[in-house]
């Protein structure tokens, strides 16, 4: 890793802590805030909500207290800025405008709000941490192009699953290994039919909303990451949807290979998700070398030609404020899309849906989200996932359909969509 360390403890020794905006106060964003609470080098000064009380919750649990200013006036949260004071405010645009914000962290969840933000921090020299996910693979290629233009950074948020997948996958790539596969975990059980009412008791319990547990139950999370990864790396998903095969950490490299090998893979050069791994993502390289594979015995790694690494942890937005240092610092990502879509997230019904209804969101009662090539969407003009929520179907859709842009009216114009058909004609 970079000395993140020694260089934000020197930004705190010269008094020029990075200041970040963060742009949502739920469970993510507050504990993204209070993490910087704790670090050196690094301050929180703008949190953003919906709901100002959320907002100026954001800040309670960081060690770095000072008065709290709810406005939405610029000038007023700017001269607060300066005082040393923190404010809270529902409008985005104090973070991603104020002059002395560096980098804003959109931890919204939310995919049009994703859209809005960014464009507006890049149009500000404001660099962007993405932790919606989401977004990132509806127009995370336009995005980043953005970014680079605008001179400023563009990443995906250290701690979540397709960060600490694309750590290992640099490593191994760096190396000279050949990539077999990059997967996660399955950290829920897996039900595809989920929706929030099944879930709500759990999500309870844990103190999250329904909504988004029910995104991780039915697939949706995990078509939406490793879609994510693929459009980084290259790597593709086998089959639709992916594999999803059972193994633990012992079993993975006899698992995740080709089928000649008595695995799953009809390639090499794939994405996908193993249940029975929880937490941690994990590699599965080759080598065919024999003096480093002599080596890797001796280190314990098995007799190949496959090799498992293993990465038992993502901490999610705990991790978050190292990709804040990493872009401001070295003008990095912790992992982005390259140029255009290599795998497209897609929707696909959960039960029965009638012509004239309105799709809702992800992680709700109508559809999950799936995951196949973007040669394959485009051929058979599959919807986007994140571009669903809204549409209205022209025509009866049965269950475990994968839906296309024939079968809807789209939603009214958006920043989110309009970039989507600019992404559509430079990739094409």
């Amino acid at each position: 890793m970079y000395e993140i360390d020694s260089r934000l403890a020197e930004r705190e020794a010269a008094g020029r802590p990075i200041a970040v905006g963060v742009v949502g106060a739920g469970q993510m964003g507050t504990e993204i805030v209070t993490q910087i609470g704790e670090m050196r080098g690094m301050d929180a000064r703008v949190v953003v909500d919906l709901d100002f009380d959320r907002a100026v919750a954001g800040y309670a649990s960081s060690r770095k207290q000072a008065e709290v200013v709810c406005t939405n006036d610029f000038a007023e949260a700017t001269c607060a800025i300066a005082a040393g004071k923190r404010v809270a405010t529902s409008d985005f645009h104090l973070a991603t405008r104020m002059p002395a914000i560096e980098a804003v962290v959109d931890a919204t969840g939310q995919v049009e709000m994703g859209a809005c933000v960014s464009l507006d921090a890049f149009d500000h020299k404001k660099h962007v941490v993405m932790m919606n996910v989401e977004c990132d693979v509806t127009i995370g290629p336009i995005l980043r192009r953005m970014a680079r233009n605008a001179g400023v950074v563009y990443s995906w948020a250290a701690g979540d699953e397709p960060a600490a997948i694309m750590e290992l996958y640099r490593f191994a790539n760096a190396l000279g290994f050949e990539i077999v596969a990059a997967g996660k975990g399955k950290n829920n059980p897996l039900n595809l039919y989920a929706t929030p009412d099944t879930e709500r008791a759990k999500a309870e319990a844990r103190r999250m909303s329904a909504r988004m547990l029910c995104e991780f139950v039915d697939g949706s999370k995990t078509a939406v990451e490793m879609a994510a990864v693929s459009n980084a790396t290259g790597l593709v998903p086998d089959i639709r949807g992916m594999h999803g095969a059972r193994a633990m950490v012992p079993e993975l490299a006899r698992v995740f290979v080709p089928r000649e090998d008595s695995g799953v893979l009809q390639r090499r050069g794939v994405v996908d998700f193993a249940i029975g791994v929880h937490p941690g993502v994990f590699l599965i390289v080759r080598t065919d070398n024999v003096r480093i594979r002599e080596g890797l015995v001796q280190r314990d790694m098995g007799d190949g030609p496959y090799y498992t690494l293993y990465r038992p942890f993502h901490l999610c937005s705990i991790e978050v404020p190292l990709t804040v240092a990493q872009c401001v610092l070295y003008g990095e990502s912790s992992g982005h899309a390259a140029a255009g879509l290599v795998s497209e997230c897609i929707a696909v019904s959960k039960r029965p849906l009638a012509a004239g209804e309105v799709l809702d969101g992800i992680g709700e009662y109508c559809y999950r989200g799936s995951i196949d090539t973007a040669a394959v969407a485009r051929a058979e003009r599959l919807l986007p996932l994140g571009l669903a929520k809204g549409c209205r179907l022209t025509v009866d859709v049965p269950v475990d359909t994968a839906i296309t842009y024939d079968m809807v009216e789209l939603t009214r114009e958006t920043v989110l969509l309009q970039l989507r058909r600019i992404q559509d004609q430079l990739y094409a």
